[in-house]
C-alpha cells in the first residue's frame, strides 16, 4: 500500500514536477524537509509541498503520476501538508493552480484575489513570476484546534 513520507530526494521531486509541466526553477532552494512524496521513497509516484512564512505558507508541486490519479493519493500529500502546517504554526495555506482548481476546492480551499496575498507570499518566486497570472489563487483557513480547516 502506497505511504506518504517527508523529505523526498530532491532529483524526484523535480522530475515529477517537471514532467508535470509545473515550475521546476527553484526547487534547488527548497526546503525539502517541507516536502512529502508518496508511494514508495525509492520511486514515488506524488509530491507537494510547503514555503512556510511565520503564519502563512505557501502549497506547491502537487503532482500525482497519471497512472496513480484518482487512487486519493493527492488527497492524502495535501493531508499531510496541511498538518505539517499546522504544526509549524501556520494559519493559513495559500496556492496557485492553473489546472486543479475544484480539486483543491473540494478539499475546503476557495478562490481570493491576489491582491490580498500577504507580503511573503508574494515575494516568492512562484507567486512573483513563475506562475501565470492566469492562476487562481485560493487559500485555506486551518483550525487552530485541529489542524485543519
Amino acid at each position: 500500500m502506497p505511504t506518504v513520507f517527508r523529505s523526498p530526494e530532491l532529483s524526484q521531486v523535480q522530475q515529477l514536477v517537471a514532467a508535470a509541466g509545473l515550475p521546476a526553477e527553484d526547487l534547488a532552494d527548497a526546503n525539502l524537509s517541507h516536502f512529502f512524496g508518496y508511494g514508495s521513497r525509492e520511486k514515488p509516484s506524488g509530491v507537494v509541498g510547503l514555503e512556510v512564512f511565520g503564519g502563512d505558507a505557501l502549497l506547491r508541486s502537487l503532482v500525482v503520476d497519471p497512472s496513480e490519479r484518482g487512487t486519493g493519493g493527492g488527497r492524502l500529500l495535501v493531508a499531510a501538508a496541511e498538518e505539517h502546517a499546522h504544526s509549524q504554526g501556520v494559519r493559513s495555506v495559500y496556492l496557485l493552480t492553473t489546472t486543479a482548481e475544484r480539486f483543491f476546492e473540494r478539499l475546503g480551499f476557495r478562490r481570493v484575489d491576489r491582491d490580498s496575498a500577504p507580503a511573503t507570499i508574494r515575494a516568492t518566486r512562484e507567486f512573483a513570476g513563475l506562475c501565470p497570472a492566469s492562476a487562481a489563487f485560493m487559500v485555506k483557513r486551518l483550525d487552530p484546534a485541529s489542524g485543519v480547516g
